[in-house]
């Protein structure tokens, strides 16, 4: 999967490959663009191949084929410390003998950078993250969070083009994590900072992301903003590792245009939007979210599909019903409603229609 526009691109990896053993790739040909100032995450399961790729970026792992460019330059072969990128990790990685002031004041004089100078930058970085009276302090004195923001100081404190974050927020509660989600992406597109951002999580990444890279077996098997990703996913791994999905298996018997028909395992007949499919006879898996399905007869839209429904769950979630329904041989097919004063309240066993438009349900490989 290729991300072409490379003229005006700060990051690039331009046919990357990686092997640890010279056999199996853990990382297969990616190209990647980024433009300046863009957050990017890299999204996917464990062994994906996602966290290689920042770490090849950062110059910690050596591409075993195909060119990395910052601003234009190769960096294969710069080490490090001389690429000029601020790191973020899980787990903090502050020097435990020094003070917070400390622990910034060092990327700055590995630079260089005179005393004056060091000691008003390293003010700023720490009022930026609200630390500003913590300098004196050793990380052992701090909470998680606390330490976490004191490392993101650390990060910005030398005023990278480029800042590398792995999986930053995996260890701190689920609180904290959604406050410094929205902190740390306001940091980055007030200070104009070129941000790769690494999490298995995919609330992290639809919430904070100018656009998301979904891995998966080395390969990016989509590139997109958080909204395209949800709303259009391209295969059946982007469609059920992004958000929750409901899925129909069947067989293609027509293509029309931007319509499919399908039909089903139990026989039934339905349309569908033919995204990764091709001819007829094909098997296809079927995606459609739970907050597109209408249990409401009297809210279905013209045109759309009625299915038989057996409800096998109803479960109040606050603002929003959960229905978990049998709906053609699956046992896991979800609707999300709104709390809604009109909204049905239903009974486990009750048989009810349900319906979609055609558009809302993806047709993707099998």
């Amino acid at each position: 999967m290729a991300d072409t526009n490379r003229e005006d691109a700060f990051v690039v990896f331009d046919r990357v490959q990686k092997s640890y053993d010279g056999e199996t790739l853990v990382v297969k040909d990616l190209n990647l663009s980024m433009p300046r100032g863009e957050f990017l995450t890299m999204l996917g399961p464990s062994g994906s191949g996602k966290t290689t790729c920042l770490m090849m970026l950062a110059g910690f792992e050596t591409a075993t084929h195909g060119e990395i460019l910052l601003g234009g330059r190769p960096i294969n072969n710069i080490p490090p410390h001389k690429r000029g990128i601020g790191m973020v990790f899980q787990n903090y990685a502050l020097f435990p003998h020094m003070t917070v002031a400390e622990n910034l004041s060092f990327p700055l004089e590995v630079r260089g950078i005179g005393k004056s100078e060091r000691e008003e930058k390293i003010k700023g970085a720490l009022e930026r993250v609200q630390m500003g009276d913590f300098g004196g302090r050793r990380p052992a004195q701090l909470s998680g969070g606390q330490q976490q923001r004191v490392a993101l100081a650390r990060a910005l404190v030398f005023e990278p083009e480029l800042v590398l974050m792995d999986e930053p927020l995996g260890a701190l509660d689920k609180q904290l994590r959604e406050t410094l989600q929205f902190e740390i992406t306001h940091l980055a597109h007030e200070l104009g900072i070129t941000t790769v951002y690494v999490t298995h999580d995919q609330t992290e990444a639809l919430t904070m992301s100018d656009r998301v890279a979904v891995f998966d077996d080395g390969m990016i098997q989509q590139l997109a903003s958080p909204d395209k990703l949800y709303e259009e996913p391209q295969n059946s791994f982007v469609a059920q590792f992004i958000g929750e999905n409901n899925t129909l298996e069947g067989v293609v018997t027509e293509i029309r245009g931007d319509l499919c028909e399908i039909r089903l395992d139990n026989g039934e007949i339905i349309d569908a939007k033919p995204v990764n499919v091709s001819k007829v006879g094909e098997r296809t898996r079927m995606s459609i979210r739970p907050e597109r399905v209408e249990m409401n007869k009297e809210r279905l839209q013209e045109g759309a599909h009625t299915l038989k429904a057996e409800v096998l769950e109803f479960i109040y979630m606050g603002d929003i019903f959960r229905t978990r329904l049998r709906v053609a041989g699956n046992d896991d097919f979800i609707i999300k409603t709104r709390n809604a004063p009109d909204q049905l309240r239903l009974k486990p066993g009750e048989k009810i229609e349900i319906g979609w438009l055609p558009s809302d349900c993806r047709a993707l490989d099998a």
